[in-house]
């Protein structure tokens, strides 16, 4: 050991002489230059000229990101709920007011097929002015009036009796019609509801993952703050420095991505909550208090009551049996009988003389006439026949696609309550997971700090509790979703 230092003495002085004269000094003194060789390899963290570790790297990379602006911006944001953001959806929603206007107009469809069973009555007021012959001839030259001047006013009472009439083919066609339509009003509903849900959560999903990148990157940064300040002061390698550098970056662009994906979720929001595109606007978090699932029984008789496909289906077979019995009553006779009463005279009156017979002198001029008209199809070069055969071929469709349906609900509701029962277990295990990476992660730090625990495990352990709250918190939206995806088969509960 003295000799070592001899040594260094001896090239600490030779190092204020000129520089070529230092490196004769090398050669000229192999051994010392051997011994520094292989202390400095027994003992790298007591080299006082070791490299001293740059500062951490600012925050220099955030992005701006671009936001719409506008006179809703200038003001205190709106506070919406789940439900707030499904009643405004439901107010701007192009597809689901286009299901509602459907139904509107299948009611109004049942309402004329209703009063087109019921008999009509019209009233007509005219004037025939019919060319004369001179006087010779008293009712003019169309031997259809009986005079140069009629006058009519009449009150017709028309009724169709029809099979199909007699038995309400039409009025129950546009009954299954109105039916149809409510419960694709109804599935509209549903899809919104699952549509809106998964987009309100997925914002608040977002928020929860940025919150989560950004306290990240703050761990990171105190790791990369403690590994350099290890290694000023000789207690941990270079690498370790590095390691904790490299980590610090990755997760400052996790942060970056987190807040733009927070940034796009709220413009899907957006787009479904307001009638002009504003932004300005805040959620509620209430991810933690989902409901419970119920037992499947109870779910299983809500979905055989309240499913629309399957009351949308059991409609489409109705009116397509009803086109068949429609098709099937075109073969039979048909039944029209139109009333007229009131006034057909050569004077505006209630009484006055006939042009053709002046002899009779004045008459009554009200009265009434009575046309029934029976009509038999005769031959129609199998047009009838044809149409019946349409009607049943479309029949055997909706047979077939009403049990299609059927088994395809069976199997979704199995589905559905599966996915839920599945993320409902799983949200309290990710919650547990997520606690025990965050108390592993703080013993790894101890023991880092107490040298007995590499870099990588700090890494390793960062990465694993962003991994962890991240899945509880996909668990708990997957739950959400899984609940809105059942509600569609079984209604609200």
């Amino acid at each position: 050991m003295e000799s070592l230092c001899r040594s260094e003495a001896n090239a600490s002085r030779q190092s204020r002489k000129t520089s070529s004269s230092r490196r004769s000094s090398l050669f000229v003194h192999p051994l010392g230059l051997a011994v520094s060789f292989v202390f400095a390899i027994l003992f790298p963290i007591t080299n006082t000229t070791a490299q001293v570790a740059p500062p951490a790297p600012s925050s220099n990379r955030d992005v701006q990101l671009v936001r719409p602006s506008g006179p809703g911006q200038a003001v205190p944001p709106v506070t919406v709920t789940l439900q707030d953001a499904l009643e405004r959806a439901r107010k701007n929603d192009a597809q689901f007011l286009g299901a509602l206007s459907d139904a509107k107009l299948a009611h109004e469809d049942r309402l004329q097929a209703r009063n087109a069973m019921l008999p009509t009555v019209t009233a007509t007021t005219q004037y025939l002015g019919t060319q004369g012959n001179g006087g010779l001839i008293s009712d003019g030259r169309f031997v259809t009036n009986d005079g140069v001047h009629v006058y009519r006013a009449w009150g017709v009472y028309h009724e169709d009796l029809s099979p199909a009439l007699l038995i309400g083919t039409a009025y129950n066609r546009a009954k299954a019609g109105e039916a149809l339509a409510n419960a694709k009003a109804e599935i509209a509903k549903r899809g919104l509801i699952v549509t809106v849900t998964k987009t309100f959560y997925a914002l608040i999903v977002a928020q929860r993952k940025y919150a989560t990148a950004q306290l990240a990157m703050g761990q990171a940064k105190d790791f990369l703050n403690m590994s350099q300040n290890s290694e000023r002061q000789g207690q941990s390698a270079h690498s370790d420095s590095l390691k904790a550098e490299i980590q610090y970056r990755i997760q400052q662009q996790a942060f970056e991505e987190a807040k733009l994906s927070m940034e796009d979720a709220r413009l899907n929001l957006a787009v479904l909550l307001f009638p002009t595109f504003n932004e300005n606007f805040s959620v509620v978090d209430d991810l933690d208090s989902a409901q419970a699932l119920p037992p499947f029984p109870d779910v299983q008789a809500m979905a055989e009551k309240e499913n629309p496909e399957l009351r949308a289906a059991i409609e489409m077979g109705r009116q397509a049996d009803l086109d068949v019995t429609a098709s099937k009553t075109a073969f039979l006779p048909t039944i029209v009988v139109d009333t007229d009463y009131g006034i057909e005279a050569n004077c505006f009156a209630l009484r006055c003389a006939r042009a053709a017979f002046p002899e009779a002198g004045v008459v009554p001029n009200l009265g009434y006439f009575l046309t029934a008209a029976l009509t038999v199809p005769v031959w129609d070069w199998g047009t009838l026949r044809s149409k019946l055969h349409q009607a049943e071929y479309k029949q055997q469709q909706a047979k077939a696609q009403m049990s299609e349906t059927q088994r395809q609900i069976v199997s979704e509701l199995y589905a559905a309550y599966n996915e839920a029962a599945v993320a409902h277990a799983s949200i309290e295990e990710s919650r547990q997971t997520a606690e025990l990476a965050a108390e592993s992660l703080r013993l790894t730090n101890l023991r880092f700090t107490g040298g007995a625990s590499p870099a990588t495990e700090v890494v390793d352990a960062e990465n694993m509790l962003v991994q962890a709250r991240n899945s509880y918190i996909d668990g708990q939206a997957r739950y959400r979703a899984a609940l809105a995806n059942l509600q569609t088969l079984t209604g609200s509960f």
